[in-house]
């Protein structure tokens, strides 16, 4: 059985979760498995996947990236998978289709997952870099706190009896944000 495996990292990306999906059913995948989250977050779905996965399946990824974002990363999970006899595909690797049940897939899939990697920490080092020198220009002045600009529509709606999680949903932030403008008043009003 095919097993596919679809993720983005944000839900901006709602596009490239269809293609994916659009992808892994065209090739015959019987399941796919999709989800919103950062690779180096707790991919739910991912686990999901590798537990549904029976001896003979074969896991499907349209890319390697989408899978895991370093080669020790993705080796642990082939290595998973390996145990139970699951295969992996990756659709789309260098424009071939690699599959790890053959000798020449595995050493493929090891080359270009170095590459990926490398790549990745190479665009990590510019993206440092560039703000290094940004700042040292005193034109980089880094994200804009948007939690804090809200802080006083969260005090007005817990003053009004919203819980935390209420009132994240309600202005689009972090509960972590609403805890600590509720604690800024709190803290405030004892000085």
């Amino acid at each position: 059985m095919l097993i596919g495996y679809a993720r983005t990292s944000t839900t901006e990306q709602a596009a490239g979760l269809e293609a994916q999906q659009r992808d892994l059913k065209a090739i015959g995948c019987e399941r796919v498995f999709s989800e919103h989250v950062s690779s180096v977050a707790s991919r739910e779905q991912l686990a999901q996947a590798i537990a549904f996965a029976r001896e003979g399946d074969t896991l499907v990824v349209t890319k390697v990236d989408r899978l895991a974002r370093s080669t020790v990363g993705l080796w642990d999970i082939v290595k998973e998978l390996d145990g139970k006899g699951v295969g992996l595909r990756v659709l789309n690797l260098g424009g071939e289709t690699v599959d790890t049940k053959s000798a020449t897939g595995r050493l493929i899939l090891s080359i270009f997952a170095g590459f990926a990697q490398f790549e990745r920490e190479m665009m990590l080092e510019r993206q440092r870099e560039g703000i290094a020198k940004a700042k040292a220009e005193g034109v980089y002045k880094g994200r804009k706190p948007t939690a804090r600009a809200k802080a006083e529509d969260v005090r007005k709606m817990h003053a009004e009896g919203k819980t935390p999680t209420e009132i994240a949903k309600a202005l689009g932030i972090g509960r972590g944000s609403v805890y600590r403008a509720i604690e800024d008043v709190a803290a405030s009003s004892q000085a």
